[in-house]
């Protein structure tokens, strides 16, 4: 899996970007709930008074307050006050507006000093007791010209029941005792409420906005990334499977090679749309909201946090145990479905010829049930996860209501941290069940991954050397065999032995034999489809091992045993080799091929369609064009693998007679099963169990060669073959 994301390194910035705005998006979502806690405890509770500082103050409050203090603490407590009356700065004068109008100056008050969040906090903590002491004295409705003795013997008894009394209740009474004092001062308490409230609303929907920007921004960028990594996954795959020699291609089959570069990498591209989310948000959002819960709310229900994040990870472990093995088996049973499939289809004439359908139906059938009970097994356990996790997360809700209610009751916490404290729980709960999403589609990814690297990683057999040579144009054209020697991998004999002849230019020379003989495996191995495991083949005077596989087939015209033609044109198909072929070679190639005919007979004539694999010509018209295509190449060297096989007798003919006038001076090999079609070649390779047994002319080996003889008799009565 590493491999692969390695391919991320293109993407470098977009994934920076992502990284960037999930920092952003964890930080805005692990800020919300300290607003909802505001919002409640301070806008709603506390009636929008954030501690026990008041803003304004007057003088005979400050008088209290000086009393309710000791000396040290009465001196700072002064010190932050400035007197109306003295030499305001702008924000001080806008303070005293603010909450006492333009008729401030008319009041004999304090206003607050402006403090940094330190000062204020250590200010409120000193004005507490000092603010319930004022408070009592509202309560009990003692005046507040009481004798000195009263006031003092009443401030120690208070004092000594103020400090018994838990933070969170000393806290909220004293705000309770800053909103009298406003009161005392006709400021409107409901307007310092619903300002706090709407500035803090506000302060949320902006934080939200930003969270909504960057989880859009990281969901486009990341189907981006994941587009691109998918993107480039397929182009090394098929690049890769480009390179392939026969031998690769039969060890990996077609059908697992379609599946590794569909639905393998569609895997990998959906694990890589979530991934950035786990890896990056995931754990921010988890470490990020358990320090929240234990810096900005009370410390008590931390408890239920732990039991909840060992609960989903004992869910989420044993489900992965159980269901990881079934992953392995779930690509193969894809592989073996589509496998089935394209035998099916491609076989389908064969099927319906030979009343087969309800055999090929149980066959798709075996194979489509043992995906299916691998895939409910699968979903099934997984969907075992979502209930689980969510009853969980719900018990964990009901457990923190019933035990945060009793701790609000108490006093020791309030309502708005209870509240934080849920939604920090539903953060961490949520941030493991991304995680186990990622561990729904970790281990299938993994298995596609895995099958992707090995496509990637495969050695081709068959590659150039890192010091090549070039062909010897003086002997150009020229196809030597010497002692060839081949065995197809994995096999136990040899399939070709001691192979030798020479292909001249000029010359025809053809390749003849009984089935399974060798034939097209002798021709084979001249383009390196497979190379030889012994001796060596020599073209243009140079071993075809020690020149590049595409110089080599560049000189190559290459007419294999059955036509494939590609979806297109006639004119495409034609100019496969080389687009920039003029029309008149184009139809000097079709003519020789003897395609003109049913080619001219068509309305587009060679704009004419061609579907898929040729399935709207006939056997011998899809031949004669991938015969056209190779003349159009006008290479040194032809090849035809059993190429005129399905052409009549009148057609292959007038074909060979117009490419010996072609291709006077090029090198012509013909595998062929037809006497017919190899009477007038200029050398005859006779070919038994992989061993040349005859070499010769046809007027030769019908004198010295008895399987030779054997073969054209099979065919042809004596006449015939004396007549030639």
């Amino acid at each position: 899996m590493l491999k692969l994301l390695m391919n991320l390194k293109k993407s470098f910035w977009s994934v920076l970007i992502i990284v960037i705005f999930l920092v952003i998006q964890s930080q805005t979502d692990l800020a919300l709930p300290e607003y909802t806690s505001k919002i409640v405890n301070v806008g709603i509770q506390s009636g929008g008074i954030e501690d026990a500082v008041p803003e304004v103050i007057e003088e005979k409050h400050m008088q209290l307050i000086q009393q309710f203090s000791s000396n040290e603490d009465a001196a700072e407590i002064q010190d932050k006050y400035v007197k109306v009356t003295e030499d305001l700065n702008n924000s001080e004068i806008k303070k005293a507006e603010k909450f006492l109008g333009k008729e401030y100056k008319e009041k004999n008050v304090y206003i607050l000093k402006n403090l940094d969040k330190e000062q204020r906090k250590n200010l409120s903590n000193k004005m507490i007791v000092p603010v319930l002491g004022i408070s009592a004295i509202k309560t009990l409705n003692i005046p507040e010209t009481a004798p000195q003795e009263q006031m003092a013997s009443m401030l120690e008894e208070y004092k000594a029941k103020a400090e018994g009394l838990d933070e969170t209740i000393k806290e909220q009474a004293a705000i309770a005792g800053v909103k009298s004092i406003y009161q005392d001062l006709e400021i409107d308490t409901d307007a310092i409420q619903n300002r706090y409230i709407i500035q803090t609303g506000l302060q949320m929907l902006g934080i939200s906005l930003i969270t909504m920007i960057s989880a859009v921004t990281v969901m486009l960028l990341s189907a981006r990334v994941a587009a691109k990594l998918g993107k480039t996954l397929r182009e090394k795959v098929f690049q890769k499977v480009i390179s392939f020699s026969n031998k690769e291609l039969r060890e990996f089959s077609t059908a697992s090679l379609i599946t590794r570069s569909t639905n393998d990498i569609q895997q990998i591209q959906q694990l890589i749309t979530m991934l950035f989310r786990v890896v990056v948000y995931a754990p921010i959002i988890a470490i990020g909201g358990f320090i929240k819960v234990l810096t900005s709310t009370d410390s008590v229900l931390v408890w239920i946090i732990a039991v909840v994040i060992i609960a989903t990870l004992f869910v989420v472990a044993t489900l992965f145990i159980i269901v990881m093995p079934k992953f392995k088996k779930l690509q193969n049973f894809v592989d073996k479905l589509n496998g089935v499939s394209r035998e099916i289809l491609t076989g389908l004439p064969v099927i319906r010829a030979f009343n087969k359908e309800k055999r090929e139906e149980g066959r798709f059938q075996n194979a489509n049930e043992d995906l299916r009970k691998t895939n409910v097994f699968v979903n099934r356990a997984m969907s075992l996860m979502m209930p689980l996790l969510i009853f969980i997360m719900n018990s964990a809700m009901i457990l923190v209501i019933w035990y945060g209610g009793h701790s609000v009751d108490e006093g020791i916490l309030q309502v708005g941290d209870m509240m934080a404290f849920i939604q920090y729980m539903m953060q961490i709960v949520m941030s493991f069940l991304m995680i186990s999403m990622i561990s729904i589609m970790l281990p299938r990814a993994a298995v596609s991954a895995k099958r992707i690297n090995e496509v990637i990683e495969t050695e081709p057999n068959i590659k150039d050397k890192e010091e090549v040579k070039i062909f010897d144009q003086t002997k150009k054209g020229l196809v030597e065999f010497r002692n060839v020697s081949f065995r197809y991998p994995d096999a136990d004999a040899e399939i070709l032995q001691d192979i030798n002849f020479v292909a001249e230019p000029g010359k025809t020379t053809a390749i003849i034999g009984s089935t399974g003989s060798g034939k097209s495996t002798v021709v084979n191995l001249i383009p390196r489809f497979y190379d030889v495991t012994g001796g060596s083949i020599l073209v243009d005077g140079v071993n075809i091992k020690d020149v590049p596989q595409k110089d080599l087939r560049d000189i190559i015209g290459f007419v294999p045993q059955k036509g494939i033609l590609f979806s297109g044109t006639i004119e495409s198909n034609i100019k496969y080799a080389d687009e920039t072929i003029s029309d008149e070679i184009m139809k000097e190639a079709a003519e020789i091929a003897q395609a003109t005919e049913f080619i001219e007979d068509k309305e587009k004539q060679y704009k004419e369609e061609i579907s898929q694999g040729g399935t709207n010509v006939s056997g011998g018209q899809k031949q004669r064009l991938s015969i056209a295509r190779a003349v159009a190449k006008n290479p040194e060297i032809y090849i035809f693998d059993d190429s005129f096989s399905a052409l009549d007798f009148k057609t292959d003919s007038k074909l060979r007679e117009a490419l010996r006038k072609k291709a006077k001076d090029k090198t012509i090999i013909i595998v062929a099963q037809r006497i017919s079609t190899i009477l007038n070649a200029d050398q005859i390779i006779v070919l038994e169990e992989g061993k040349v047994v005859g070499k010769g002319t046809h007027e030769e080996l019908m004198k010295n060669n008895e399987v030779y003889k054997q073969i054209a008799l099979s065919q042809l009565s004596e006449e015939e073959l004396g007549g030639e």
